[in-house]
């Protein structure tokens, strides 16, 4: 690829070399020759910043190559944006990041020395703290992406969609409510199915009447790394989609004052009808993929030399020159001095460090102040009154109901939204009553699509709400589970904690619903929420429970920025006896104000025994009780609900059973699937426990429908007698 940007430069050199003459017409008066200069001196330091880092990897210093070589004309669309104006960017746009820059509220902030210390990953850089090369910037509202296949899209289109519910909820809100969001991706990942998805949410609201301002640009260069774009793919495929405005900049050889005329155009009418739009902007990718693509392998010379030929930086050079706006004289300074700028970052390289250590590269990741987030959590406890806490003995989902109206009482930045949650209350009647109790902008459906609601969510997040989406089953989750693997728990790591998307999102979820739905409706796999770094997961299994996690939930999301999922257990929604009919055993009053049960807080009933200690969650909790209850007095059973998946609370775990002879845990997650079993038993194995140990869980397998689950599913028969199996071995 150097050889290519080596050539283009070359080129622009020899453009430049003389004098050009004006030849053509003026220039429309919103290009004025001050912003002519300035979105060339753009286009060229986004171009030397792309040979910076080919030198800097050439001489093992660099880690990225990822150009923005032939798509610098998107400074146009940087040049027109205001400081507040959110965007959420391609890999690829350099020019727009360059352009957007001249907002910075800092007259000496550097955009060319923090771009070169991305290069190396150096821990001072101050878009990701050397964690990963990004556009990103809080003063200029640049939120970092990492890898822009089309996975951020939702949540632009979330972020606008919020904008107006900010500004209505909050006195001084994040962004201002005339602000757009801009969102950019390539040609290939327009065809991504997360994209589309963020298309159609933007639609789908537009047409219910709500401001939704998002510009998404499609930089179209034809090629996907190596696959080619069909010709007017972008166009015939996306220009007549209703209530989606379409602007088209046209071919690589549009006049620059064409170009900028349209994005003006694109941007003002998203500003001012506050309806989303696509911008089409015509771009070569000049060299590979990426540094190591070698583009001969699958593209023929000629056509390499046909995209060098109609290379945007040359071609805007010449028109801002032929149009009178600038000199031949002025643009070779402009060179000159960018060159001579980044030549002076590139030896000088040495100077930054990586980050040091585990701790400091995890540092933003997900921070945990368990003092300041009890004391936030307590600081939001329902007041008594109309609107206070419910009384009597609650089931679970009666006590998740209450800490629901106890956040959206309390905390005015809070919403709560999904499927079917507003009107109808919920597929199971959580949510009930909570419109009717905050109003319809505040609890509110969305659309059938669970990459939506984690869109609109992360989008929510970012403008300073508190969001609590719903997802209806554990199983429609993986439809979208990568908004929260790449896109929302990794927010705050790749922006140094300057940005954060914290939501509490609550899922009806795993097994046990007899007789009702098959796997989609009873799924038990949670090895993938596990495996999210940052990500904590909370299991609620009756209504104290539910309440004191849900505290400490909308506490965490709220100090540190976290993501929380509350995963709910739907055959113990509206439980309410435990051993016997009319036992009212798994019903429990509202806990007082000090009740919060952060992680590490476990749940342990008949502390007094000490034969086994069965460790287990969810369901798993009723039926160990059960289990425990038929052995009787014969032995001593300890039930440990870990109540936290995510993070495992093995320290707490390993005090709660030190004086037990023998530990079981009781999993209902599937031996294989992710479940817990394995690293509580590995954790105890590893620090020297030396008592009996043994594990349960359920089989690997889907869940079927109706009584053929109870073959497959761990039950109360085998918790019994893998405990017996214990007490017969210790």
């Amino acid at each position: 690829m150097a050889d290519v940007l080596d050539a283009s430069l070359a080129r622009l050199d020899a453009a430049l070399a003389g004098p050009v003459e004006p030849t053509a017409a003026a220039a429309p008066t919103s290009l004025t020759p001050a912003r002519a200069q300035s979105l060339f001196t753009d286009m060229v330091r986004s171009r030397l910043l792309d040979v910076a880092a080919r030198r800097l990897q050439a001489r093992g210093h660099g880690f990225y190559t990822i150009a923005s070589a032939g798509h610098e004309l998107t400074a146009v669309v940087g040049a027109q944006l205001r400081r507040t104006d959110p965007c959420l960017l391609h890999y690829r746009d350099g020019g727009l990041v360059m352009a957007k820059s001249r907002t910075h509220p800092d007259p000496d902030h550097d955009v060319l020395a923090a771009t070169v210390a991305s290069f190396v990953a150096a821990a001072d850089e101050p878009a990701s703290g050397g964690r990963h090369k990004v556009w990103g910037d809080p003063a200029t509202w640049i939120v970092p992406q990492t890898s822009t296949i089309g996975s951020h899209p939702p949540k632009a289109v979330g972020m606008a969609a919020m904008l107006a519910r900010a500004a209505r909820l909050e006195e001084h809100p994040a962004v201002p409510a005339d602000a757009i969001v801009v969102t950019s991706l390539g040609d290939a990942s327009a065809n991504h199915a997360t994209t589309l998805s963020a298309l159609t949410a933007a639609r789908w609201a537009h047409r219910h009447g709500n401001p939704v301002p998002v510009l998404v640009v499609v930089e179209d260069n034809g090629r996907g790394i190596s696959v080619p774009t069909p010709r007017r793919w972008i166009a015939d495929s996306l220009s007549h989609l209703p209530g989606l405005a379409f602007h088209d900049v046209g071919e690589v050889e549009t006049p620059v004052e064409h170009a900028w005329e349209v994005v003006a155009t694109a941007v003002e009418q998203v500003r001012t009808q506050r309806r989303p739009a696509i911008l089409r902007l015509p771009c070569v990718r000049l060299g590979g993929h990426a540094g190591s693509d070698v583009e001969a392998g699958y593209r023929r010379r000629r056509d390499i030399d046909t995209d060098l030929d109609t290379d945007p930086l040359v071609a805007v050079a010449l028109r801002l020159c032929g149009l009178g706006l600038t000199t031949s004289e002025e643009l070779r300074e402009v060179v000159a001095a960018t060159r001579a700028r980044l030549d002076e970052l590139v030896a000088d390289v040495g100077r930054h460090r990586h980050l040091a250590s585990a701790d400091e590269v995890m540092a933003p990741m997900a921070p945990h102040r368990p003092d300041a987030v009890r004391a936030d959590a307590v600081a939001h406890v329902a007041p008594a009154g109309d609107d206070g806490p419910p009384t009597g003995e609650l089931t679970l989902a009666q006590g998740l109901n209450g800490a629901l109206r106890e956040q959206l009482v309390t905390r005015p930045e809070t919403l709560v939204f999904g499927e079917d949650v507003a009107v109808k209350g919920g597929v199971y009647g959580v949510t009930k009553g909570l419109q009717d109790l905050a109003g319809r902008a505040r609890v509110f459906d969305t659309l059938l699509d669970e990459t939506t609601i984690l869109g609109t969510a992360q989008g929510a997040g970012l403008l300073g709400l508190l969001p609590f989406p719903e997802v209806q089953y554990l199983a429609y989750l993986h439809n979208a589970l990568d908004q929260l693997r790449g896109e929302a728990a990794s927010t705050r790591f790749f922006s140094d904690g300057a940005f954060a998307t914290p939501m509490v999102l609550r899922v009806a979820g795993l097994a046990y619903q007899k007789g009702f739905g098959g796997h989609f409706h009873n799924d038990n796999a949670i090895g993938a929420l596990r495996d999210v770094p940052g990500l904590r997961l909370a299991v609620p299994t009756r209504a104290d429970d539910a309440v004191g996690m849900v505290r400490a939930a909308a506490a965490m999301a709220s100090v540190d920025g976290d993501v929380v999922v509350v995963l709910e257990p739907i055959a113990l929604y509206h439980r309410r006896d435990l051993h016997a009919p009319d036992d009212g055993a798994w019903t429990s009053p509202w806990p007082g104000p000090d009740h919060v049960l952060l992680p590490g807080e476990l749940g342990i009933r008949h502390p007094e025994a000490t034969d086994v200690a069965v460790v287990t969650w969810g369901n798993g909790v009723p039926m160990t009780l059960e289990a425990a209850r038929r052995l009787g007095d014969g032995a001593g059973i300890r039930v440990i609900d870990l109540r936290w998946l995510a993070p495992l609370p093995l320290a707490a775990v390993r005090d709660a059973v030190a004086d037990c002879a023998a530990v079981l845990v009781a999993d209902e997650a599937r031996a294989t699937g992710g479940g817990i079993a394995d690293a509580v038993v590995a954790d105890l194995a590893r620090h020297g426990w030396d008592g009996g140990l043994d594990s349960v869980a359920s089989r690997d397998s889907y869940v079927p429908l109706g009584p053929a689950a109870d073959h497959v599913l761990l039950g109360v028969d085998d918790i019994h007698a893998a405990v017996l199996r214990l007490l017969d071995r210790t």
